[in-house]
């Protein structure tokens, strides 16, 4: 896996989303990092099969009471000093633990504090469902809009979208994002292509 720490070229990419999104300058960080782990299991899977996932970022006390284990779990009595997404072995955990079901809570800090929960989804708001996506997408446009956390939604299609207020604020080719130096993420609606990568990306707009 390359590494993505310190790369001025992601500054364009997060900066965008940042300001999509209205995170703060202390909550961006582990924006950062969760947004990054995303694009690592798109692009990895697991087992030589493609996996999805949710991450649900900030706004902890409400998530949870938004949510209900659908197993035990299996991050519960760990120090939250070992729950750092930051840490390697933390960040490996992850990627296993993204098999299951469920979603993943995140403090603003970068803390994991939980795996595996349903996240409930507003039925009556027709905008959580997005044509083409499913019940993953639904439950983080619908995390998102009931509370004020950043939902990451990793598809089984290998892209990575983020959503806050309920709304879609980007997506991202893992190919792309790791191999191309151009902004993939536009201020208008549109669809772009990168020539030396050659792949036609979908990019959402304000």
């Amino acid at each position: 896996m390359d590494s993505l720490d310190g790369s001025d070229w992601l500054e364009p990419i997060f900066g965008d989303i940042c300001r999509r999104v209205g995170c703060t300058d202390d909550h961006r960080a582990a924006l950062e990092e969760v947004i990054e782990l995303a694009v690592e299991i798109a692009r990895e899977g697991r087992e030589g099969r493609k996996i999805g996932t949710l991450f649900v970022v900030g706004d902890v006390e409400e998530v949870l009471a938004r949510s209900r284990p659908l197993l035990l779990d299996p991050l519960s009595g760990h120090p939250p000093e070992a729950l750092r997404i930051e840490l390697p072995e933390l960040r490996e955990t992850v990627k296993e633990l993204a098999q299951i079901d469920g979603a993943f809570v995140v403090e603003a800090d970068g803390t994991f504090v939980s795996a595996g929960r349903f996240v409930e989804i507003e039925l009556g708001t027709a905008g959580n469902f997005l044509p083409g996506l499913g019940s993953r997408h639904a439950a983080g446009a619908s995390i998102s809009r009931a509370t004020d956390a950043v939902a990451v939604v990793v598809s089984q299609s290998s892209v990575v979208r983020v959503f806050s207020d309920g709304e879609l604020r980007a997506e991202i080719i893992p190919e792309l994002f790791l191999m191309s130096r151009e902004r993939i993420l536009t201020r208008g609606a549109e669809i772009r292509q990168i020539p030396d990568a050659g792949i036609t990306v979908a990019v959402a707009g304000d």
